[in-house]
């Protein structure tokens, strides 16, 4: 009786390249784990900032809204123009996470709007809203140049954030150009 090595090699894997795939990978799960400690402390820097970030477009969102309402406040001649506009930056600072006093504040315009005695300066002290001009066409430019302002300071801090929070940042930025427009020309 004679054993011949047979003229088909065997299908599939040999047992010596399963351990050595076996071992490859577990070194690489070793290795993973111990990159993985820097790595975790990265993106945890990086949420950190980015929740940062979307703390400060919220408030800065709510404050303009404050603005909306002290403008609407002082000259109730403006509402039906500007409702709409506080409205939608109502609408950011709840896309970033806020929640307390942008909504607040339109029950308090609506108070303010329905007083017949409205003074100048419609929101409480220091609350970063300032004095409301007298003049509505003044008012009105005290608003545009927030909406610039703040429009300017989110597109420059879209590089500094992470995908999602960029693409709003810039959603949110380009409104509040295309709130300028309508505060200025297209108004």
């Amino acid at each position: 009786m004679s054993f011949s090595a047979s003229p088909r090699p065997p299908s599939g894997p040999r047992r010596r390249s399963l351990l050595v795939s076996a071992a490859g990978a577990a070194g690489a799960v070793l290795l993973v784990g111990c990159s993985g400690g820097s790595e975790s402390e990265d993106r945890a820097a990086e949420r950190s900032a980015a929740d940062a970030a979307r703390a400060r477009a919220g408030r800065d969102s709510e404050a303009l809204a404050a603005r909306y309402a002290a403008v609407i406040g002082a000259h109730p001649g403006l509402a039906e123009r500007l409702r709409p506009l506080r409205e939608e930056v109502v609408r950011h600072a709840e896309a970033f996470g806020a929640g307390g006093t942008a909504s607040a504040g339109a029950s308090s315009e609506a108070s303010s709007v329905a007083s017949p005695s409205v003074s100048a300066r419609a929101a409480g002290p220091g609350d970063g809203v300032g004095r409301v001009p007298a003049d509505e066409r003044d008012a009105v430019a005290l608003l545009a140049g927030a909406e610039r302002k703040l429009a300017d300071r989110r597109a420059e801090a879209l590089l500094e954030v992470p995908g999602e929070l960029a693409r709003l940042l810039a959603s949110v930025a380009a409104a509040g150009a295309a709130h300028v427009y309508l505060l200025t020309d297209g108004g």
